[in-house]
């Protein structure tokens, strides 16, 4: 049987079974991507809707062995203990001269991860990430902010990972609506 994070999880109102078995392990398969397969993510990012449809998110891909260590000095070691396993990297940044650029870049982001999971493969965002190193290491312009990192694969057994990580390697549930949603004014 095929692992499904929605086993584990328990939506207060019928959804789509595609946003509960969206989760973010960290234990990557030995298993690339096939180009075809990432490019469907990032046309799901692109059409993602954006204020004044400014559309200022960038994503800088590492596939190859030399590309994602590339990425490795940008990650903290807390992540990088483990994303270093994951087949590609990826680095979303915005155009700080658009408005609520971080906002936008956060739907493209949730857009991506959502075919991802279609896809079957498991994404996981990272922000222990070094924005400067970044901005340096990858040619980034003053006018792009570092967003975050994202690491993409196909889920691997948790038995790759060191134990403190495997006790972790379980898909979590969610604040309950009551906590997250107001009426009128914030509660």
């Amino acid at each position: 049987m095929t692992f499904q994070a929605k086993d584990f999880r328990t939506a207060e109102h019928e959804i789509a079974d595609l946003f509960l078995n969206r989760w973010s392990p960290r234990a990557y398969a030995d298993k690339p991507v096939a180009d075809d397969v990432l490019n469907r993510l990032f046309e799901a990012a692109r059409w993602a809707p954006s204020s004044g449809n400014n559309q200022p998110w960038r994503f800088i891909v590492a596939k190859t062995e030399a590309d994602r260590e590339k990425f490795h000095p940008i990650l903290m070691e807390g992540n990088l203990v483990w994303a270093k396993n994951a087949p590609v990297l990826v680095l979303v940044v915005s155009d700080n001269t658009k408005g609520s650029n971080e906002f936008d870049a956060g739907t493209a982001w949730g857009f991506l991860s959502l075919q991802a999971a279609k896809e079957g493969l498991v994404t996981h965002p990272m922000s222990g990430i070094y924005k400067d190193v970044a901005k340096e290491a990858l040619n980034i312009p003053e006018n792009f902010d570092v967003q975050l990192a994202i690491a993409i694969g196909y889920k691997g057994e948790k038995e790759m990972l060191s134990p403190e990580l495997q006790d972790r390697e379980t898909p979590s549930g969610r604040r309950p609506l009551e906590e997250i949603v107001f009426e009128g004014s914030f509660k």
